[in-house]
C-alpha cells in the first residue's frame, strides 16, 4: 500500500467547504469522485486544513493510501474530470506514516479588503468603503503575536483540545488593490482569521481601542470578538511541511 499527498487549489464560492459533509458539496467529495472516475477504484482522502465554506484556497492537501498502480498522466487526468473551480497540481508519493494534516509545521492566511468598488474583485475580496486607520490596524495585528491563547476568536461547539496556537507572522499591508491581513501559525481555530479580521478592523474604525481589543484576547470570551466578514476574501495561502515529510 503506498502513500499520496495530493495538492489542490480552488475557489471555494460553490462549496460547503473543504471536508466531506452530509448532504452538501465539498471539495474533497468533488476530487474522490474525479479519482474514481480516472482510477475505477474509490479511496477516502484526508484533508490537510479544514476551510469553511466559500474560503478559496491557493494551496491545500489530501493524502490517501492507494494499492493500484496511478495513471501516468494523473495530473492532466483528473484536472479534465473534477469542475474547473478546482485544480489538482501535483501528486506525491510520501511514506506511509506521512500525515498531510499532523506533519504539517505551519500554515498561512490571507484576507483580502477592497475599498474602492470593483467589479473583479467582488467574489475574492470584502468591499469595506470605510475610512480605517492603517496604522492601528498593525498595532493590532503586533498584540496578536503577544499570545497563544485564542480562544476569544474561536467558534463555539468546537472539538478542539486546545485553543493554543503559535503565531509566526501578523500584519497588514497593501497589495495590489487590496487591503490584506496576512497571518501565519502551526494552527488555527473554526473561524479564528475572520475573528482576528473583524475585530481588528473594530479597532481599525475606532469602534474599540487597542487596549479594548487586548482585553477581548485576554478575556477568553468569544462572545466579546467580532466574526463579522464574509467567507470569500479569505484564501489559505499555503500548508508548510518539512522537506522530508515531503
Amino acid at each position: 500500500m503506498s502513500r499520496y499527498f495530493l495538492e489542490v487549489s480552488y475557489k471555494g464560492t460553490n462549496y460547503s467547504g473543504f471536508q466531506t459533509q452530509q448532504n452538501a458539496n465539498s471539495v474533497q467529495a468533488e476530487v474522490e469522485k474525479a479519482f474514481a472516475i480516472l482510477q475505477k477504484e474509490a479511496v477516502v482522502m484526508t484533508g490537510s486544513s479544514r476551510t469553511d465554506a466559500g474560503v478559496h484556497a491557493l494551496q491545500n492537501f489530501f493524502h490517501f493510501d492507494y494499492e493500484g498502480t496511478i495513471h501516468h498522466q494523473f495530473v492532466y487526468k483528473i484536472n479534465a474530470i473534477v469542475p474547473p473551480d478546482i485544480v489538482v497540481k501535483k501528486i506525491i508519493p510520501v511514506t506511509s506514516d506521512a500525515h498531510c494534516r499532523f506533519d504539517a509545521i505551519s500554515r498561512e492566511y490571507k484576507y483580502f479588503i477592497y475599498r474602492q468598488k470593483n467589479p473583479f474583485l467582488s467574489d475574492r475580496a470584502f468591499y469595506f468603503p470605510y475610512k480605517l486607520d492603517i496604522e492601528k490596524l498593525k498595532a493590532a495585528a503586533e498584540i496578536v503575536k503577544d499570545y497563544q491563547d485564542f480562544t476569544s476568536f474561536s467558534k463555539r461547539n468546537t472539538q478542539v483540545k486546545t485553543f493554543i496556537c503559535n503565531i509566526q507572522l501578523s500584519d497588514w499591508y497593501f497589495e495590489n488593490e487590496c487591503l490584506v491581513y496576512h497571518v501565519k501559525a502551526n494552527r488555527f481555530l473554526r473561524g479564528m482569521v475572520r475573528a482576528l479580521t473583524a475585530t481588528m478592523l473594530k479597532v481599525g474604525r475606532n469602534t474599540i481601542s487597542l487596549k479594548e481589543f487586548e482585553q477581548i484576547i485576554k478575556s477568553k470570551d468569544c462572545r466579546l470578538a467580532s466574526f463579522a466578514v464574509p467567507s470569500h476574501g479569505l484564501f489559505l495561502i499555503s500548508v508548510n511541511y518539512e522537506l522530508e515529510k515531503r
